[in-house]
């Protein structure tokens, strides 16, 4: 079998192709941060018409960069949910017609799923059950992975997502859209505990998370602050910390509550590098088990959904002609799959 997967929940146009011998020939991103960083932010409107003019490009792009043709496509996954309807809508219109015509099965992919099973690309694959943190621009999620499609949310933020703290946080530190990376950047030339930002909610039980309170308390930081070089990467630094060590003790506390010892982190935060070192150490000290995705798989890509729609093709899933997005889309409404890998 050979999926052709399509990515285009937000601001990512992506096109891979997973196959089941060889596993990923290739997996091509188009990304639309110059569009969006006059803006501060994704312009959905803007989003969705890239998409169009960029989707069908990159698909013959793809399967020529690999000599193949839609006729020797098995099968075709595209995200349908979460994420913004006019972006989703282009990648599953796209997806329907291109299967329509070439008579082979289409099934729609949950987003966050897809993010989920990505470090399963990698060559050392977690085993189910584990715990999973899914850390990204839209989605926070603490989720306990018993197997392929059978998934209990045992916390979330509520109110905003880490990735879209870390942006917002670093425009006010004068970073460029999307400024995530750049503070974790700026954050390595801080100086440790000159600030000291708050960490929400971990004095109270449960695995929810709340970042709004930690974006307040430093936005009214760098207000009263000097604006130099130096006191930005202070800043940044403790924010950072304060982000790093919030997520890592409700993972611990979610893998304390479910006796496991296997974390999976997934989406665009985990790729970053203080957050991966912090749970290295918590983990190593747990003697458990701790698995990332690539970077190049941990912002949105097809290759995650490509593998992901194999998964579900090949347990004879697929879905109805109709499009249908779900801009959102529970993780626990999603049909289960027996047969663990």
């Amino acid at each position: 079998m050979r999926v052709l997967g399509i990515e285009t929940s937000c601001d990512e146009t992506s096109v891979a192709i997973y196959d089941q011998c060889q596993g990923l020939l290739v997996n091509k991103v188009y990304s639309q941060d110059s569009l969006h960083a006059d803006y501060g932010g994704v312009v959905p409107e803007l989003a969705a018409r890239d998409h169009v003019r960029k989707i069908v490009p990159l698909i013959l792009s793809t399967l020529r960069q690999v000599y193949l043709k839609p006729e020797d496509i098995n099968g075709i996954a595209y995200t349908a949910g979460p994420g913004l309807i006019g972006s989703l809508l282009v990648g599953a219109t796209v997806a329907r017609t291109f299967a329509y015509a070439c008579k082979i099965p289409a099934i729609d992919i949950h987003h966050m799923e897809a993010h989920l099973l990505a470090p399963m690309l990698e060559k050392k694959v977690p085993e189910f059950p584990f715990v999973a943190l899914l850390v990204s621009g839209g989605h926070t999620q603490l989720v306990f992975a018993s197997n392929i499609g059978e998934y209990k949310i045992l916390g979330e933020s509520i109110d905003d997502a880490v990735g879209e703290v870390f942006d917002k946080i670093a425009i006010l530190l004068g970073l460029k859209y999307p400024g995530g990376a750049l503070l974790s950047q700026m954050a390595q030339q801080g100086i440790a505990d000159r600030y000291i930002f708050p960490r929400p909610m971990i004095d109270r039980p449960g695995l929810n998370l709340s970042f709004s309170g930690l974006k307040t308390f430093a936005v009214n930081t760098i207000m009263s602050s000097a604006h130099d070089v130096q006191t930005h990467a202070d800043i940044a630094r403790a924010f950072e910390d304060a982000i790093v060590e919030t997520l890592a003790i409700k993972c611990r506390r979610a893998l304390d509550q479910t006796g496991l010892k296997c974390l999976v982190v997934s989406g665009g935060v985990s790729a970053n590098h203080a957050l991966r070192a912090y749970l290295a150490r918590m983990m190593h000290i747990l003697k458990g088990k701790l698995f990332f995705p690539s970077p190049e798989f941990c912002t949105d890509n097809g290759a995650m959904v490509a593998y992901t729609g194999f998964i579900r093709l090949k347990a004879g899933l697929f879905s109805d002609l109709p499009i249908l997005v779900r801009p959102r889309w529970s993780l626990e409404s999603l049909p289960r799959i027996r047969q663990l890998l």
